[in-house]
Order: structure tokens, then sequence, then C-alpha cells
């Protein structure tokens, strides 16, 4: 196995140099992703875990969650990972279709999936999730339908749900500007988010975020904590930092990263928020949640200006049925999540 220990050492010191970012706020949820389990041995994840605890002011039942490959999984390792106190484990399966896969370039194919899972629950996890791609090319709505069905006959907790995108540079762009796949039509699309809920919802699930579905209980604490604007420290290359008036980038390196830290230089980039972008922040997160747009919070965080740029932009989006006020707070109906970008990109404040 590789020798990760100057990474480890330099990891461990930027948890040392952040200690203080947060202040005296209380660490809820710990989460593991970014391919770790694949690159660092259970002992280095349990060294990590060790000193955040000691460094942190951490809460007793603090949401431990890792993200695993289906084939990175295996009985012993899940083991292992309970008694590092890990809570609640989140496996890319993203398709239970050989076909899909090997579309998406995955390593794992069905049945390393179907035994991911299956020892996931065997090891006693109660909290976990599941990661499901649709809109794929290929992907009829049978198709996705079965895949849903499949996934709500495990006694799984969460499940997250995402449309395939073609983002330019990427190998599914690159692939489409060839001409090798083509989209799915925008009918076949809204098609399958439509099934998505009404399948999510009639096993149990509630939609608490547009992509994200939960038993009542398990809502993904660190993913809530995100839309809520909690403030939060990332730790390694590329990871991100937000304490609700500024936001700081690592450097994507791992080895610029490591030198950076062991030198002293500066080892992230860092932007202060000013009220506008907060504003779009705010509005970005909280719109794709079960929870909206808390008018009162609106009021009190960006005063009258604020709260009468939303109402009024809020009544075009009510009168079409796409949004809806539910006490005290603006959320997407149904239809408007289908077009959340869209509304969500109408509501930004330019700097203008």
């Amino acid at each position: 196995m590789k020798d990760n220990t100057a990474f480890i050492d330099t990891l461990l010191k930027e948890a040392s140099f952040r200690k203080d970012y947060l202040g005296s706020e209380i660490v809820s949820t710990i989460y593991l992703g970014g391919g770790t389990p694949s690159v660092l041995s259970i002992e280095e994840i349990g060294i990590i875990l060790d000193r955040i605890k000691k460094l942190f002011n951490m809460n007793e039942e603090c949401e431990i969650t890792i993200e695993l490959n289906p084939d990175d999984v295996h009985p012993g390792y899940l083991e292992s990972l309970k008694q590092h106190d890990v809570n609640r484990i989140s496996l890319g399966i993203q398709s239970w279709r050989d076909s899909d896969l090997k579309m998406l370039n995955r390593r794992h194919d069905s049945i390393q999936a179907v035994k991911a899972l299956k020892d996931t629950l065997a090891a006693g996890f109660k909290n976990v999730t599941i990661d499901l791609i649709y809109g794929i090319p290929g992907m009829e709505r049978k198709d996705w339908e079965s895949n849903l069905d499949f996934s709500f006959s495990f006694d799984i907790k969460h499940l997250s749900a995402y449309h395939l995108t073609f983002e330019k540079g990427t190998m599914f762009g690159k692939m489409l500007e060839k001409g090798d796949i083509s989209e799915i039509d925008e009918d076949e699309s809204a098609a399958q988010f439509n099934t998505l809920i009404e399948k999510a919802e009639s096993a149990g699930f509630i939609q608490y975020e547009i992509s994200n579905f939960g038993k009542p209980g398990y809502f993904s604490l660190h993913n809530s904590n995100y839309w809520k604007q909690v403030s939060y420290i990332g730790l390694g290359p590329s990871a991100h930092s937000f304490n609700g008036y500024s936001r700081q980038w690592n450097l994507r390196d791992v080895k610029g990263y490591i030198k950076a830290i062991n030198t002293g230089k500066e080892f992230f980039e860092s932007e202060e928020l000013n009220t506008k972008t907060r504003f779009n922040e705010y509005i970005m997160t909280s719109l794709r949640t079960m929870w909206g747009i808390d008018l009162e919070y609106v009021e009190r965080m960006f005063e009258k200006e604020g709260y009468d740029y939303v109402v009024n932009l809020a009544s075009k989006y009510r009168n079409y049925g796409m949004m809806k006020q539910e006490k005290n707070s603006l959320v997407l109906t149904n239809q408007g999540k289908m077009i959340s970008d869209n509304i969500i990109s109408e509501f930004m404040m330019s700097d203008d």
C-alpha cells in the first residue's frame, strides 16, 4: 500500500491550524468523502478521526459518514469502521444495471453492488444511504422504475438521486460533443424525476431536498447543515471551509498542498462574502429544500430590501403554481422543482 505518512501528518497539521475556525461551535457531523477508503487504511482513518475529536468541540451523537464505492466494501472493513465510531455509510451504487455502470465508467458491477449493500446492512449499520443516477442515455422509464424498486427492497434509510449532467470538459461532455451519446429528451427527464418522487414517497421517504430523500429521523445532518448555512471546515486538498462570512478553498494539488503547509506558505485561497453573495448563497441552498426560504430570516439578515425583493419575485411563481407559502416560508412545488435551477437563477441578485 502507498505510504501516506506525509499526507496524514500534513492533514493533522491543517486540523491544528484550523481548530479555532469555528469558534465555540459544536461539531455535529464529520464527512469522509472523495475516495477516502480507496486511498487510506482503516488505521489511518482512525488516526484522523481521533485527532479531530481531540481538537474540536464534538457533539456526543456526532454523525460520522464515510463514502464507499461498492468494490471497497468487505465485512472486516465495515466492522473496523464501527470501532472508530463511523455510524453512517454512503454507498455509490449509481445503478443496479451493468449497462449503466459500464456507461458511467464505474469500477464495480451490479453483483458487487448488491453484495456491498447486503454486507453493510448485515454489519449492523442502521443509517445507510445509496446514490443513484437517472437520465442516463439508453435508460428507459421501466429501467429507472426497476432501479428504484430494487433499492427500496432493502432496508435503506436515505437515497440521493441525481440526473446525469453533461458538463463541458468532462468525459460525458466530450462524448456528447462527438455524438457518441445523446441526452434523453426533456419529457422523459421530467417523467423519470416524477417517478422518483412518487416511488420514494410511497416507500415512506420524504423529499427534504430536490435530490435527497430520507426516512423520518434519517435526513443527512451533514447535508442539512450545509443547506441551512451552518459553518463547516474542510480538510485536505480541494477542501472548502465556510464560517458564514467568508469562504476558503485549499490547493487542489496534493504535493502542492503538502509542501505549502510544511513550509508555512498559504495553502488556501479565500474570499469575504458581501451581503449580496450571502443572500445568493442562502437562496441557492434554501430553495432546494423542504424548508424553503424563511422570510423572517431574510428580513432579519437582509433587511426590508431583501424581504421585498423575495416576496415580489415569488408572487409570479406562486401564480404559476411553482411556489407556495407555508406559514412564513416559501417553498417550491413539485412543478417548480422540475425547473428549480431556472427559478433559483432568477432570484440571484446581481452585483450591478
